[in-house]
């Protein structure tokens, strides 16, 4: 096959693929932009018109907004951490064979299968405050005096919900640094042991440096993906009670619904998307490694 003719192959190939990616993310994106400087309401849809920075100026004097960026900071912060640390306990429970292993693996990673909305309906009713399982059982084994209020009182509804993102997030990092953990040779670790190295120490500086990368990449993923998330907390309290449980994801969505302002829901859709590029590029620059060799 001639070289022009390869090359127009493969332009035909990637076609469609450009074609889907441009309409369902970069056309939306581009369009999200455009709308976040305009008077989009769907009360006044015949007034639509190009306003300037009206929009991030109501946005960035709005209290509610850094409430709700807080918000996101302990979202992310809460959900990520125990994520990754109870995520790579059970990637490391699970290195080595042993029977049952696969019908184990199956429950364990069940929960990533499912609806994130689903899964907040469900911990909603187990976590209600007058007839949930959760407060029965501690009721039962008198572990509390009062029923607990886990998403109606602010003091906990924060809390609750990153506990239940925690539970839906802990098979993603499980899956990506169990197959990281596939890939460090045997015959090194071995070898370690045979030099008496303790197993913290074959942890520290062999595991973890072999798959140094694959952490850095789940990590970065997973920080992208829970800003974005607002499933579980609209499942649950969205994004109350009085607002203690709004991110900025949530507040995009309640924006929509309680407001009809689209244009404001697009700023805000864009503040989070810069605050995400700028992440990405500080946190690819600060994490850069060099690849083990062994």
């Amino acid at each position: 096959m001639k070289p022009r003719r390869t090359a127009r192959f493969f332009l035909y190939a990637v076609l469609p693929v450009i074609a889907i990616v441009s309409f369902l993310v970069v056309y939306p994106t581009i369009r999200g932009v455009i709308m976040s400087f305009q008077n989009y309401n769907l009360y006044n849809l015949r007034n639509v018109h190009f306003v300037g920075l009206e929009n991030y100026k109501a946005i960035f004097t709005d209290s509610r907004f850094y409430e709700d960026l807080w918000n996101t900071v302990l979202w992310i912060a809460g959900s990520v951490s125990l994520q990754f640390v109870l995520g790579f306990i059970l990637a490391l429970l699970m290195w080595k064979p042993f029977k049952g292993r696969g019908i184990y693996a199956g429950l364990v990673f069940y929960p990533w299968a499912l609806s994130g909305f689903a899964i907040g309906l469900v911990w909603s009713w187990l976590m209600n405050g007058t007839f949930g399982v959760i407060n029965d059982i501690l009721l039962r084994f008198h572990i509390v005096k009062y029923p607990i209020h886990f998403l109606s009182d602010p003091k906990w509804a924060m809390w609750s919900v990153i506990l239940i993102n925690v539970w839906y997030g802990i098979p993603f990092f499980a899956i990506m640094i169990l197959a990281a953990l596939q890939s460090v040779p045997s015959s090194v670790v071995e070898a370690a042991m045979i030099d008496g190295a303790s197993a913290a120490r074959r942890l520290f500086q062999i595991v973890i440096p072999y798959i140094k990368p694959t952490l850095l990449s789940t990590l970065l993923l997973r920080v992208i993906w829970v800003m974005n998330f607002p499933d579980i907390i609209y499942g649950t309290t969205r994004g109350g009670p009085a607002g203690a449980t709004e991110t900025l994801s949530v507040y995009m969505i309640n924006i929509v619904f309680y407001e009809n302002d689209y244009s404001k829901a697009a700023t805000v859709g864009v503040i989070i998307l810069s605050i995400l590029i700028a992440y990405a590029i500080i946190y690819m620059k600060t994490t850069s490694y060099e690849e083990l060799e062994l």
